[in-house]
């Protein structure tokens, strides 16, 4: 692992369309509540039954709800010797701190955009883009 990176610089790579895969650990269920748009889902306990998917991979940022476990995960993924070209990193501070400061995607996370089309082929923006905060509604 190469240590960790911040949400404005995961934010900027995402931006910069840099060869980077920003992987997010949580479940499923969790993971379509909310996550950063742009960002692919493999639960942590899937890690290792699909590290060979990191093999060539230039960057890769893991995330986790409070940037804890994405530690683990990064130390795994930079275990394996697939990535070991690969810069690999954990987002400090979770989806807690991406969300006090950018959007989070809603759904399946297979529109670029972190959104879905609706039955009339439109944009269903208003139930796919959440900005979290410290209630219990939180999608992490």
């Amino acid at each position: 692992m190469d240590g960790e990176i911040s949400t404005d610089d995961v934010s900027a790579l995402l931006e910069s369309d840099a060869d980077a895969r920003i992987v997010d650990i949580r479940d499923q269920a969790s993971f379509k509540r909310g996550h950063i748009p742009g960002s692919e889902n493999v639960p942590f306990h899937e890690l290792t039954a699909k590290i060979e998917d990191f093999d060539g991979a230039d960057r890769i940022v893991t995330v986790c709800p409070h940037g804890q476990a994405s530690v683990q995960a990064a130390r795994l993924i930079g275990s394996y010797e697939g990535s070991a070209d690969a810069r690999v990193e954990s987002m400090a501070g979770g989806l807690e701190a991406w969300a006090e400061a950018y959007e989070l995607a809603a759904g399946d996370g297979e529109d670029s955009e972190g959104s879905e089309r609706d039955g009339r082929g439109e944009r269903n923006e208003r139930e796919h883009s959440t900005r979290g905060n410290a209630d219990s509604s939180a999608p992490f």
